[in-house]
């Protein structure tokens, strides 16, 4: 049976990869991207299995908009894909207001919005399928892009509870986790903070972080993935992407359990005693 799809920023990297990955196999998208101009070629291809839609995933009336006009048109919404986001660099003390609030606006309220605007039809069908695309940033972090830590470690945790949320009501929930790959995410379509200079040491180690995370995966490598884990019958709630992802994991979280076991007495003294 065929699927529907909500994919959030399709005009390149995974969300065109996967869109065009669910048209080739048969099934209908609902591509969003802020200007339908980079959606032509989908069109052409698939005519009326695509409907484009020009959105800012910001604007939570547009947002609201944009799915009930893809659930009208549709009929039904399978799998809901928050991919639209991007990366601001820049150490935490370099940061204005307004690139850290635009962050999280973009990175994390964006797939609040569209969750929320998707549920009440994936309830009412009793099915569904939502994707937030993480990153491996969004359970380890690494100097000079602290803002767009914040804003996926924030995703993680509201999806982790949405899973438990939503489960009896037959709604799937996957944190997909990519690590390098040969996105425009530190390209065009990144944004950088004033630099103080007291941080180009920092800067300079910080720069050298791609040799520590791997080669850059191929993005049309996921296509595969994405629709084994989206037809998957017990689909997971995370999902590594590339061959980094696992490594860094493991070296993370062996390095918290090391400390929170040293500092068990202090935590234990912590608690009081007890009568």
């Amino acid at each position: 049976m065929s699927k529907v799809w909500f994919i959030t920023g399709t005009s390149r990297g995974f969300g065109r990869e996967w869109a065009d990955a669910a048209l080739e196999r048969g099934d209908s998208v609902a591509a969003t991207a802020r200007s339908t101009d980079s959606l032509e070629a989908l069109v052409e291809a698939y005519g009326e299995r695509i409907l484009p839609l020009a959105l800012d995933v910001t604007d939570r009336t547009a947002v609201l908009a944009a799915v009930r006009q893809a659930h009208e048109h549709f009929g039904r919404l399978d799998v809901v894909v928050n991919n639209a986001g991007y990366g601001q660099f820049g150490m935490v003390e370099e940061l204005s207001e307004a690139e850290l609030r635009d962050q999280l606006e973009t990175n994390l309220f964006g797939a609040v919005w569209v969750t929320q605007a998707a549920l009440p039809y994936l309830r009412a069908q009793g099915s569904g399928h939502i994707i937030q695309v993480s990153s491996i940033g969004g359970i380890s972090a690494f100097p000079s892009v602290g803002a767009y830590h914040a804003s996926k470690w924030a995703l993680e945790g509201l999806s982790q509870s949405l899973a438990q949320e939503v489960a009896g009501f037959g709604i799937h929930v996957t944190l997909i986790e990519p690590g390098g790959f040969s996105t425009d995410w530190g390209g065009s379509s990144a944004k950088h903070a004033t630099a103080v200079p007291a941080y180009d040491a920092v800067r300079e180690q910080a720069a050298d972080r791609p040799s520590r995370v791997g080669t850059p995966g191929d993005p049309r490598a996921t296509r595969g993935p994405i629709l084994k884990i989206v037809d998957a019958g017990t689909p997971p709630l995370r999902a590594f992407f590339g061959e980094a992802p696992l490594g860094i994991a493991k070296a993370d979280y062996e390095s918290r359990l090391a400390s929170w076991e040293e500092w068990q007495p202090v935590a234990l003294e912590a608690h009081g005693g007890q009568d």
